[in-house]
């Protein structure tokens, strides 16, 4: 193959459902987009043919609801949902609460909903964990397996299960208050069943702070003691306590930082080891409502050291990217966090974030129901040449998934378009899809399209080469015609949607999982990641694959080869 040519393994799953995985089963609020080579026109990012008739969608309240429920994410049976909460490993289940508001499609009074699996990917949800009270509405936080019992919880020598949570007192709020935010604690000795409120709660009253709010649990096996992390407006605070009743502030980081795009929430002190030294370090991870580079929320992270007391920041290597670090380029992918006690002999990192964004999440075109969640993801932490980088992949729980393969019975693709059926997939718009490219040489772009029969709707991915060579390489999604979007104009206020990478290799290599109304990329091995939701109001059919070519002296064509190309039926 010479150097002209663009090398493609491609491997296409079905992803398989299960009756239980999406569960038929609650404060709202650097990529430069302004390239002029990357403003290119529309057209260039739409099927062939597809603005001779620009579809005109009238959006009826419910019309949908079942086409867009996903099969293989979490979603509650009805209500409102937002940030994951309390998520936890215990008794051989994994404990996803999260933010609920029962009666409702939009942000209210916030309980706990609750949901288990033993698979994570197979969720059933249960009755609601933590309601509100007279001390206000249960805002997001964590959980914890206090293994030692020194809260004296427990009951005939098991361990309880202890949620720390932030009430939100909302009469104080709409009084004027500034002290309407503070952290309680609940147990449950019924492996999360029931819980019972702290008698002596608040455990830590507000400190002068409007914005105090979603504290995170861990232990801390020298100091034998409990950490917790929680957000402070423009800042996190870290405190200990030998009992999860009593704490002590220690310290706080953030506020010289250059990350202020909004409000911090849900921060997250994660123990980690470099891979590739085997240096123990840590990440910390904080959401903010408004700052994405795409627009809207976003989560991003810091890695560094943890004594105890404080966090200070790893030292960067020269050669760094600068910026922010972004944990999603996407717009879909907010307030993400881990699960706790993950049993020793597995050892993962593993997180869920809820799939959507502040800006249009009370506005998303579904009724009895509103979010879901992301797949779980592992995440691991490198030393890269762009310095300190997670990796996030997908659980390797989701394989289960996957069923016989099925020959496409094709093995070369022509410089042009391809089309590949999938009409006839059980599930329309649900697999996985699996591919490298090596874009070593002069070729121009590599677009993935996915389309309905009559190329109405469609939701579009690719590769396109930047104004300085081969090292130059635009990464982009595209759903800004997947679907319904009059209901929000920020939803699809910008054309494309920008991803950063960090890898010279000239091999790009992607992980996607498509799920009806959902994307999730992962590219160069979960380096870089990218979350987006649409709304299809027809079943995507076809995948069409563009690929566009080169220069002169690549006599004039571009071609790439299929080593590997099989789809997966469903179970």
């Amino acid at each position: 193959m010479n150097s002209g040519m663009l090398k493609l393994t491609l491997l296409l799953l079905l992803a398989a459902t299960c009756a239980t995985c999406s569960a038929p089963a609650t404060v709202p609020p650097s990529v430069n987009s302004s390239e002029p080579e990357m403003q290119a026109d529309d057209q260039e990012h739409a099927p062939p043919g597809y603005y001779e008739n620009l579809p005109q969608e009238t959006y009826v309240p419910g019309q949908y609801d079942a086409r867009f429920r996903p099969k293989f994410h979490f979603t509650p049976q009805s209500g409102w949902m937002n940030d994951p909460n309390g998520m936890v490993y215990f008794a051989g289940e994994w404990h996803l609460f999260y933010q609920h508001y029962p009666d409702g499609n939009e942000w209210g009074p916030m309980h706990w909903g609750h949901a288990v699996s033993t698979d994570l990917v197979a969720w059933e949800e249960l009755p609601i964990a933590l309601y509100p009270d007279e001390k206000g509405y249960i805002f997001s936080g964590s959980a914890v397996v206090d293994a030692k019992n020194l809260s004296g919880f427990g009951k005939g020598g098991e361990p309880p299960l202890v949620a720390m949570f932030t009430y939100h007192d909302m009469a104080a709020e709409k009084a004027g208050k500034t002290d309407f935010q503070s952290q309680g604690i609940a147990y449950s000795n019924d492996r999360g069943r029931t819980w019972t409120k702290y008698a002596g709660n608040p455990v830590i009253p507000n400190r002068r702070n409007k914005d105090f709010r979603d504290p995170k649990v861990l232990w801390n096996e020298k100091r034998q003691e409990y950490t917790m992390v929680l957000a402070a407006a423009d800042h996190v605070e870290f405190y200990a306590s030998p009992d999860l009743k009593n704490w002590t502030y220690l310290s706080s980081f953030g506020k010289d930082q250059p990350e202020q795009f909004g409000v911090w929430e849900c921060p997250e002190l994660i123990p980690m080891q470099i891979e590739e030294t085997g240096e123990d370090a840590y990440l910390l991870i904080v959401s903010t409502n408004k700052g994405n580079p795409n627009g809207g929320s976003g989560t991003f992270y810091y890695t560094g050291h943890w004594d105890g007391e404080n966090f200070t920041k790893l030292t960067e290597t020269a050669y760094n990217t600068p910026g922010t670090k972004w944990l999603d380029y996407g717009r879909d992918n907010y307030a993400a966090v881990s699960f706790a006690n993950v049993p020793d002999g597995d050892g993962r990192t593993i997180m869920i974030g809820w799939m959507s964004n502040w800006e249009y999440a009370q506005e998303v075109p579904t009724e009895a129901w509103r979010s879901a969640m992301t797949v779980p993801r592992e995440v691991t932490l490198h030393d890269t040449e762009f310095g300190y980088r997670i990796r996030q992949r997908p659980v390797r729980e989701l394989e289960k998934l996957r069923g016989e393969r099925i020959e496409l019975g094709t093995d070369y693709l022509e410089d042009g378009l391809t089309t590949v059926d999938l009409s006839e997939l059980e599930h329309p718009g649900v697999f996985e899809l699996k591919f490298s490219i090596d874009m070593h040489g002069n070729s121009e772009s590599l677009y993935f399209t996915l389309t309905d029969a009559e190329s109405k709707d469609f939701y579009r991915f690719g590769v396109e080469r930047g104004p300085n060579g081969a090292s130059d390489k635009w990464l982009f999604t595209s759903r800004d015609f997947a679907g319904l979007r009059e209901f929000d104009e920020d939803f699809t206020r910008d054309e494309l949607t920008y991803l950063e990478r960090f890898s010279q290799s000239s091999v790009i290599d992607f992980h996607v999982f498509f799920d009806k109304t959902s994307a999730e990329l992962f590219l160069d091995d979960g380096l870089t990641v990218a979350t987006d939701i649409f709304f299809p109001t027809t079943d995507f059919t076809k995948l069409t694959i563009e690929v566009n070519g080169g220069r002169a002296d690549m006599d004039g064509y571009l071609g790439f080869s299929v080593d590997d190309w099989r789809l997966h039926e469903l179970k």
